[in-house]
């Protein structure tokens, strides 16, 4: 998949993500205000709970609606390998055991897995232990992360 294919794939995502989160924090506070739902005695927490769900929903569809913006706005720029990895590369990591990794360094949206199999691609970004490493990487330079106490040592073998 190309990176303006990944994009497009990227935006869409968020765009579900936010109707769905959208919905249910309507539903949250549909049922917060719900006049059967108000509170009788002071073990009668329905409403109050249905309203932090509502307020916790409502912050999460803006988060999204911010790295929706982003992504909207993104320009998508080849690998300069004076500059090194940047925003908006698509990068394969490889372990010591061969085993490979395709990662897109975005500006939001972390954790966002596009494609399925040997076609996914992980959404990490630069605030990331990983995402922070990669900025300025260039093609075979590695990275190292601490993951249980352990050392793992990882390869850039492409970007794009």
């Amino acid at each position: 998949m190309d990176k303006a294919c990944l994009l497009a794939h990227i935006i869409e995502r968020l765009e579900h993500d936010s109707e769905v989160l959208r919905r249910a924090a309507q539903t949250a506070y549909e049922t917060a205000t719900a006049e059967e739902n108000i509170a009788e005695n002071k073990y009668d927490t329905l409403g109050l709970e249905a309203s932090y769900l509502a307020t916790g929903q409502a912050r999460r569809t803006a988060e999204i609606r911010q790295a929706l913006v982003s992504y909207q706005q993104l320009l998508l720029r080849d690998y300069d390998p004076v500059r090194g990895i940047q925003v908006s590369n698509r990068v394969t990591l490889e372990d010591e055991q061969g085993t490979r990794q395709c990662l897109f360094l975005g500006p939001e949206g972390a954790g966002l897995k596009i494609g399925e199999g040997d076609a996914q691609v992980t959404v990490i970004t630069p605030r990331s232990p990983l995402g922070l490493q990669l900025l300025g990487k260039r093609l075979d330079d590695e990275v190292t992360l601490m993951l249980a106490g352990t050392a793992q040592v990882q390869c850039v073998v492409e970007v794009d």
